[in-house]
């Protein structure tokens, strides 16, 4: 099966930029190569109410159709980036919760960051989100988009990155690439279900 990039927009406020910057981030990924599936998963229209379910993740256990399909839909990518913002100087509660529904199915997969923010450019958000991913057995690639003053990227709804976040992009996607080649092994049945 060809390898998949879920791009996940963390946002769900009202007149986020996100949805934007996560478009340019899917052109770019599929104008890349490196991942023949590439698609956008939206928290705000995936709409998770507070993590609601009686049992740990890590049991699989799941008693509400909304985590069995969240479940479902982590479990077929093969790769992420978090479009996210900085919220006081972490990320936001919408992605945490999002991550929190779940265990095993992030195990083994690389994550690369795309923050925004003002003259920090979301940094506080993605380095504090890297303790998070690592407990799952995620991998957070080091390339990464840094996005300073982000309302200044966007015009008309649509985001125009300059050259340096397009180089980002492209050295971030790269790696991604590697890395799920890389973790591939880890991620099967049989290594998985191994003693």
């Amino acid at each position: 099966m060809a390898p998949k990039l879920e791009v996940i927009v963390a946002s769900t406020r009202p007149g986020r930029v996100g949805p934007a910057i996560a478009s340019w981030i899917e052109a770019h990924a599929v104008e890349h190569g490196g991942f023949p599936e590439v698609e956008v998963v939206d928290l705000a229209e995936l709409d998770l109410p507070f993590m609601n379910e009686p049992l740990h993740p890590r049991l699989g256990r799941y008693t509400h159709q909304h985590t069995r399909d969240w479940s479902a839909k982590v479990s077929e990518a093969d790769a992420f980036v978090f479009v996210m913002p900085e919220y006081n100087y972490g990320y936001n509660a919408e992605l945490k919760n999002a991550i929190d529904y779940l265990h095993d199915e992030w195990k083994y997969k690389p994550v690369g960051l795309v923050s925004y923010g003002g003259v920090s450019a979301g940094t506080r958000a993605a380095q504090m989100i890297k303790q998070v991913v690592t407990t799952l057995k995620m991998t957070p690639v080091f390339e990464a988009v840094s996005i300073p003053f982000v309302q200044e990227f966007i015009d008309d709804g649509r985001f125009t990155p300059n050259e340096i976040m397009t180089s980002s992009a492209k050295a971030m996607l790269d790696e991604l690439t590697r890395v799920a080649t890389a973790l591939g092994p880890l991620r099967t049945t049989d290594v998985l279900s191994a003693p």
